[in-house]
């Protein structure tokens, strides 16, 4: 039976990964110049991944400068559902499944969601965030202990993801994985997840039910 939902919160519970581009893409025209297009390469990344690979050496110094620049940034964002959201939601919870919020988004992001969007603390049932994984994605870490936060296993969670890191993680993690093409191609999210959608427009409890028992 499926008994959780465990949502990644960018392009997934909102519609933000334009805005996003629309950050990384003057940072990175501003540090790598020689890389044009280079924010659409990193979606999905966590900010660990991306200072990793694209801030490292010379660059480490800015990473400061870069974090304060997203914090402003996110401060000031629109946090608007992806369609259909907030209907599949409330059809989850009619059904008794527990929901979640899995994101690698940090605490400080999230009060700006709350200030716009106070009604997700009530649409959901717990809140992870980077504060209490040990790993980032795509290791499992992040799921597992989102089923364990309800006591249950991964095999009675489905999980909502947009990014490659987010779709390996889930499927790692052992829970039915819906890839939404919110971010990315449905081609490119295809392997990763058991089904694939644009957004919730659609999709139910008993959709999801059915698919969990074909697995």
């Amino acid at each position: 039976m499926l008994k959780a939902a465990l949502f990644d919160l960018d392009g997934v519970v909102f519609d933000t990964e334009p805005q996003y581009t629309v950050f990384w893409g003057s940072q990175c025209r501003l540090y790598h110049p020689e890389r044009p297009g280079l924010e659409h390469e990193i979606k999905g990344s966590t900010l660990t991944q991306i200072f990793d690979r694209w801030f490292a050496g010379p660059l480490e110094q800015e990473r400061d400068a870069i974090t304060k620049r997203l914090d402003d940034f996110e401060a000031q964002m629109t946090f608007n559902y992806v369609t259909g959201f907030e209907a599949f939601v409330n059809d989850l919870r009619r059904h008794n499944v527990k929901t979640a919020v899995v994101t690698s988004s940090n605490r400080a992001k999230m009060e700006s969601v709350y200030r716009q969007r106070p009604e997700l603390l009530d649409m959901m049932d717990a809140i992870l965030t980077s504060e209490d994984f040990a790993h980032s994605k795509p290791h499992p870490d992040c799921y597992q202990r989102g089923a364990a936060r309800f006591s249950v296993s991964p095999q009675e969670c489905v999980v909502f993801e947009d990014s490659l890191n987010g779709l390996k993680s889930g499927r790692s993690a052992d829970c039915l994985v819906v890839g939404l093409a919110t971010t990315l191609p449905v081609d490119s999210i295809r392997e990763l997840s058991d089904l694939q959608v644009s957004d919730y427009t659609g999709l139910s409890y008993d959709r999801l039910q059915d698919l969990l028992l074909l697995q």
